[in-house]
């Protein structure tokens, strides 16, 4: 937490994009108490208002920390024997039906250690935050017992407090059928139902619940149960849908009142007018699309037609989206989805921040909590445009500089 007695901060001539647009003009931002207190026009700015204030920087792009509202950080060994079998042809429904896929990170994830699990999750964060993360959210779903999902969110937990970043959890035990379940789906649900979600609340493991509403995973009866359970339990509620087909998970999950539906790429004009309806945030995965060489767009067009919030997140996993750098998931939804440099940034803050049901995050604005970076770039359509790592000047976490270069 912020103290008290931390002294006001002040930055100078900074470029701002204020989590939905960039503002015309150099502006002068004053955090206290580990909030934006102030936030002027350069050119009205006396520096008399704040005599007691400590400059901590001038020029540069200030933009929200960014917000990665999708990730599945925790986990243990790597699927790039995978990687080498797609490239030959084989598609990754194919390597998923023969056992391979989420169920190989499955047998890694619940042979490690909590330690061992921390231990090779600290680097995956640590790339994040040198990329301007300031909030993450992880997930589950690479344990699939009761043991071992809640391994998985005791770590995601550890992993907040062993960094300066807030991380939110969400238990995804819908995520694949493990073996010992082979043939006996609906059982594995009662089990994530009536054992997972009670055990992982007790714990305060789980901010959110999420499942793969696919056919290679769960139908949307199935994943309507664990809706329903989630809801008793008062979780909030994300889906993985329309990635590979259109089974209408998108849509169940927006009446169910869901934070997000993410991948979305075979998402139809029903879906779209559902969650437009609900206020579900529509999570664009541009990783998870570049790697397994996808060819089926999301409907950007229908988002932008009904005003569905478009986030961006880097889907960081082992078998799909190995990539910590979530710039580069701005610049690959600007080239892959045709999103503008406006609405990719937005996608990364403001949005990602609403797909987490924090919507006081993301944004540069008088009262918001101070998590922001300063770049060193010229206007903020740079972070989408170029593929560069080292620009981040500043991380700003809770009002505290944590990262400066």
């Amino acid at each position: 937490m912020p103290s008290e007695s931390m002294p006001k901060q002040l930055w100078r001539q900074v470029r701002v994009f204020d989590g939905l647009k960039q503002l015309d003009e150099e502006m002068a931002v004053l955090v206290a108490g580990g909030r934006i207190a102030g936030l002027w026009p350069e050119k009205d700015f006396d520096d008399s208002s704040v005599p007691d204030a400590v400059e901590a920087g001038r020029g540069g792009v200030m933009t929200p920390g960014l917000v990665d509202c999708h990730t599945h950080l925790v986990y243990a060994g790597n699927r790039a024997g995978e990687f080498e079998q797609r490239l030959e042809g084989v598609s990754y429904e194919e390597i998923a039906r023969a056992g391979g896929g989420i169920i190989s990170s499955v047998r890694a994830t619940r042979a490690a250690s909590e330690d061992d699990l921390i231990a090779a999750s600290l680097p995956r964060l640590d790339a994040l935050l040198a990329d301007g993360v300031t909030t993450v959210e992880i997930k589950s779903g690479y344990g699939l017992s009761v043991e071992s999902e809640l391994k998985m969110l005791r770590v995601a937990r550890r992993l907040g407090e062993l960094r300066p970043v807030r991380v939110l959890t969400t238990l995804l035990g819908a995520h694949a059928l493990p073996p010992e379940y082979a043939g006996r789906a609906d059982d594995y649900i009662s089990l994530i139902c009536e054992e997972m979600i009670p055990a992982a609340v007790a714990g305060n493991l789980a901010d959110a619940v999420d499942v793969f509403c696919e056919g290679i995973a769960f139908s949307p009866a199935q994943c309507q149960r664990v809706f329903e359970a989630a809801k008793t339990y008062g979780l909030a509620i994300k889906a993985h849908a329309e990635q590979l087909s259109n089974l209408g998970g998108s849509a169940l999950a927006a009446r169910y009142g869901a934070l997000s539906a993410d991948h979305v790429e075979y998402l139809d004009e029903a879906g779209v007018r559902a969650m437009a309806e609900a206020g579900t945030v529509a999570v664009l995965l541009p990783g998870a699309f570049h790697v397994l060489r996808e060819t089926q767009l999301p409907p950007i067009e229908l988002l932008r037609q009904y005003g569905v919030p478009m986030a961006v997140a880097s889907d960081a996993n082992p078998g799909t989206s190995p990539i910590c750098m979530p710039t580069l998931m701005a610049n690959l939804a600007c080239t892959l989805f045709r999103l503008t440099p406006r609405e990719a940034l937005a996608g990364m803050t403001a949005h990602g921040a609403r797909a987490l049901g924090l919507p006081e995050l993301g944004r540069i604005a008088v009262g918001a909590p101070a998590d922001m970076c300063l770049w060193d770039i010229q206007q903020p359509a740079e972070l989408a445009y170029a593929v560069q790592a080292g620009r981040l000047r500043q991380r700003v976490f809770n009002g505290e500089v944590t990262h400066a270069c």
